[in-house]
Order: C-alpha cells, then structure tokens, then sequence
C-alpha cells in the first residue's frame, strides 16, 4: 500500500467514523417539539390519573422538558378510547399514555380491537397496591370479621364499589366471592375517586381501592384499611393516621382472604416511533424518578417500586396478559 492509498483510506475511515458519531449524538438528541399529550385510560381522581398529573406537576416545577405535558382523560369503553387514540397516532412521539390493568381486561372484556403489542412499550413506573377498605363506622373491625360477614350473609347483601365493569376491581369482587361461596352486589364507578367518596358516603359496604385512592379519606378518619392484596405488607412504617401506617395493613391471606392482586402503573407510546424517542422519555422518567418529589408521592401512594424496561418489561407484559386471560376467564367475563 503506497502512502497516498494510505492516507485516502484513513481520511475514509475518519469521515465514516465522524458520520456515525453525528448520527448517535443527534439520536441521543431528539427531544419533543411540541406538548406532549400525556393519556390517562381512565376517570379523574383514579390512580393513574393522580399519577400522571403528579407526573405533570414535577417534570413542570424541575424543568425536565423544554415543551409542557398536557394531560387528557379518555376513559371511554373501560380505557378502550385512550388505548384506541394511541394506536391510532402511529409514528408520533408527542403522545404517551400511562397504562393499569386494563391494557389487559379491556380487549378482552370488549373485543375492542387492541393488543399492547399494538402500543411500544417504555417502562413500568411502579406497580400499585389493592386494600381492602370499609367505612371508619363499618363493623367489620377486622379482615377476618367482613370475610366472615360476607360468607355468613345471603348473597348480593354486600355491596362492593370499584372501577368500572369487567376490570380489576370486579376480578378481585369475584375472586373475593369465590373464596367465600357468596356474591356480592358489585357497583362501578367510573374512576377510583368516586369509589372512594361513595364509600365515605357509606353508600356502599366495601372498596379495593388502590392506596393513594384512599389515602386523605383513611387519614382524616373517614375509612378503615383492613388488608392489602400482596403476599407481603407494605414497607412503608411512617404513620399515615393516629395511629397506623401502610405497614401496620396485615394482608389479606394471612386474615384467610386468598386473594393477591397487583396492577400495573406504566408508559407507552404509539407503534412506529424511533428508538431515540422511546429513549428520551427513558431519560425523563428516569429523572423523575430520581426525585424527593417522587419518593414522597411513592411513599404516599404505598407503591411497590418495581421498574423496569427493554425485553425485560416485555416479558412482564406476555406472562400478565396470560395471567388476565385465566383470571378473566374464570370471572366469565371474556367477550368470547
């Protein structure tokens, strides 16, 4: 090789090398350049929306992103509506969409034409906590006294509110009533908000609220946490009332109520958007996630801080869609 080969091979290789440089650094570069349009599948008040307007609130107040995010409630068709607008926006990386278990019930409930494969997936923000509750005035003191009631009264005398027809609230009402060998009269609301105030109200028996539903209602007073629906108590020892904190909460098995239920809390985008999209908001909420702010709304809320994301999320997604196929199943709540 002479040296004028030589010197033209290098100065190739150099520009070749600067080129792919410059293609990564404007990948890591992307950034939204318009407001981000943040859907919540579900009512105001529930848990996924106090979650996504906390979401708003802190990325606002720290400066983590130059456009501003834009909350907006589709909760038509059990979350089919956000879930549908979100498959629709194909390619666009303006929209995301904070997700519950009904990523998983409503398609199958509905027949809606939607799959969360249809969606790209970002991350799991955390996963959410089910307690039982009753009124402060209730007089199942215990878990073990409503379940006792429950199985002692005739069928349809209890009656249990939730979120929505065919969702996780109903799965755990028939969970619950399968252990017991009696119904209950369920009632849905259309988000976890107004569970939580009909309860208040004494307008219905029972709720499984997720913690941060309850969480104002069981500290002024106003409700009674019997159990949490996870095979252990919550960690969190700060005292949320006079006298009790989310980890004075036995759980529901260990009071003879077999049930265990954890929902989803996590983000996603339209099919078609580019790996350096999907990473900004990796970015971001990594971020979030790094602060005080977020410790105290996870601490506030009993969140299991369980995150993750790439093939590793992915893989959580296929084995609890099955999960949902067999407990829905069961329920007869399948629209086929």
């Amino acid at each position: 090789m002479n040296a004028s080969t030589f010197r033209y091979l290098t100065a190739g290789a150099a520009f070749a090398l600067a080129s792919l440089t410059s293609s990564i650094a404007q990948a890591q570069a992307w950034e939204p350049a318009k407001p981000i349009e943040f859907v919540v599948p579900a009512g105001t008040g529930g848990g996924a929306d106090q979650m996504a307007r906390f979401i708003q609130g802190v990325v606002a107040k720290n400066n983590l992103s130059k456009q501003p995010i834009i909350v907006v409630n589709k909760s038509g068709g059990a979350g089919a509506e956000g879930f549908l607008a979100i498959k629709g926006a194909a390619g666009d990386p303006h929209k995301i969409v904070i997700t519950l278990s009904n990523l998983f019930t409503t398609p199958l409930a509905t027949g809606v034409p939607f799959n969360w494969r249809d969606l790209t997936p970002v991350t799991m923000l955390a996963l959410d906590e089910f307690v039982l509750w009753v009124n402060e005035e209730s007089p199942h003191k215990t878990p073990k006294a409503f379940f006792d009631a429950l199985k002692a009264q005739p069928s349809n005398t209890l009656k249990m509110g939730g979120t929505g027809s065919k969702q996780e609230d109903q799965i755990i009402a028939v969970m619950m009533e399968k252990a017991a060998g009696k119904k209950m009269t369920y009632i849905p609301f259309k988000g976890g908000g107004d569970v939580a105030v009909q309860l208040v109200g004494n307008h219905i028996d029972a709720t499984v609220n997720n913690p941060i539903e309850a969480e104002s209602h069981w500290r002024a007073g106003k409700l009674r946490a019997l159990c949490v629906m996870d095979k252990d108590r919550m960690p969190y020892s700060a005292k949320v009332t006079t006298t009790q904190s989310w980890a004075d909460i036995p759980t529901c098995a260990s009071a003879g109520i077999p049930v265990e239920y954890v929902m989803l809390r996590g983000i996603f985008m339209p099919p078609g958007v580019k790996p350096e999209q999907v990473a900004y908001y990796l970015d971001l909420f990594k971020k979030v996630r790094a602060l005080p702010e977020w410790k105290e709304f996870m601490d506030k809320g009993a969140f299991k801080q369980t995150t993750m994301s790439g093939q590793e999320f992915f893989d959580w997604l296929g084995r609890n869609e099955q999960l949902h196929r067999v407990l829905m199943k069961e329920a007869g709540f399948m629209a086929n």
